[in-house]
């Protein structure tokens, strides 16, 4: 072997202790269980970064509380914002995880809940389209880059991505039925098919809310309460998608006491018991007064029928005087 070069010296001394300085790091890593990666990094893992011109963009619809109209001077509003110009490019299919695994599994779950807990009522298309939503974050830069990462994105800040991994509706025990359709939906998503209506969306709200968002992204379509939207210009192209997936999918915990809870509403008058008496000392108003010697005498139901037992007795003393009427008829007509 010849002898190294001073060039060559001085790069494997600094090879070895990198090395070093790795393995010491990572000594406590393989003794005893592989520990779980907290849950942050997984969701940022492997996120490229956003161009100068896109960061306020970013800023307003995914970190800051833009200003949101609901009722109908909402759907006005998304009645009066045009639909983009020319056709909805469409997205490429997503095959990163066709083969089964534990990243798949878990994929499936939090693609599954993202279409059921969103779009449960919503046609098929519409659940294919927030299917299509999910998987076009995976692949854009702005995003996590597993699906379980997108879907709970920000689930431990104030605004989450999908609202209801913050608002409780994971407490919810889900309609098999529902639920099953939507995990075939989702598990067609992650085997490549694609929803075409939607194309590279990446965001949606419903029709009876209007983010202040909105009007700063190309409106692509509407399937039934939803309302898909890209981003603008190339950031909304399909060349823009180049998000690698980065697998190690994470399924954070849910805890029911992180959500807001719901209050009770409150009952707008006092119980019955404590409402003041309006009434003279000795005036009982209709009411029994048992020490007075007074008793109920209200007639069982066996004993008293009502008109229609009143009615019925009539009718048979009636048809009791008809009949010896005839018979005294036909006496009197014998010769």
């Amino acid at each position: 072997m010849s002898a190294l070069s001073a060039r060559e010296a001085s790069l494997l001394g600094v090879a070895c202790a990198l090395v070093a300085v790795l393995g010491a790091g990572m000594g406590g890593w393989h003794s005893g269980p592989a520990p779980h990666m907290s849950v942050q990094t997984k969701i940022v893992d492997d996120v490229p970064a956003i161009p100068r011109q896109y960061r306020a963009l970013v800023d307003i619809t995914e970190r800051e509380a833009a200003p949101l109209t609901t009722g109908q001077e909402a759907e006005a509003q998304n009645g009066r914002l045009r639909f983009a110009q020319g056709a909805v490019a469409a997205a490429s299919p997503f095959r990163a995880l066709q083969s089964a695994g534990e990243d798949r599994s878990r994929a499936l779950q939090c693609l599954t809940q993202a279409i059921y807990y969103e779009a449960a009522a919503e046609p098929e298309s519409g659940q294919r389209a927030v299917a299509q939503v999910v998987l076009n974050r995976v692949r854009h830069p702005a995003f996590a880059k597993t699906v379980c990462g997108v879907v709970y994105q920000r689930f431990n800040a104030s605004i989450c991505q999908f609202s209801f991994v913050c608002d409780g509706s994971l407490a919810r025990r889900p309609v098999a039925v529902l639920w099953n359709r939507a995990q075939r939906i989702a598990a067609a998503a992650l085997a490549g098919e694609v929803e075409p209506s939607v194309g590279t969306a990446t965001h949606y709200h419903a029709d009876y809310v209007f983010p202040g968002w909105a009007p700063h992204l190309a409106k692509l379509a509407k399937i039934g309460a939803h309302i898909f939207y890209r981003w603008p210009g190339t950031w909304g192209l399909p060349r823009a998608f180049v998000g690698r997936y980065a697998g190690g999918e994470y399924i954070p915990a849910f805890n029911p006491a992180q959500t807001a809870a719901v209050s009770e509403p409150e009952i707008d008058y006092p119980p019955i018991a404590a409402l003041p008496e309006r009434r003279a000392a000795n005036d009982v108003g209709g009411r029994m007064d048992p020490t007075k010697g007074w008793k109920l005498s209200i007639p069982d139901p066996s004993q008293g029928g009502g008109a229609l037992s009143t009615m019925l007795a009539a009718q048979e003393k009636a048809k009791a005087v008809a009949l010896a009427a005839d018979e005294h008829a036909m006496q009197e007509a014998k010769p």
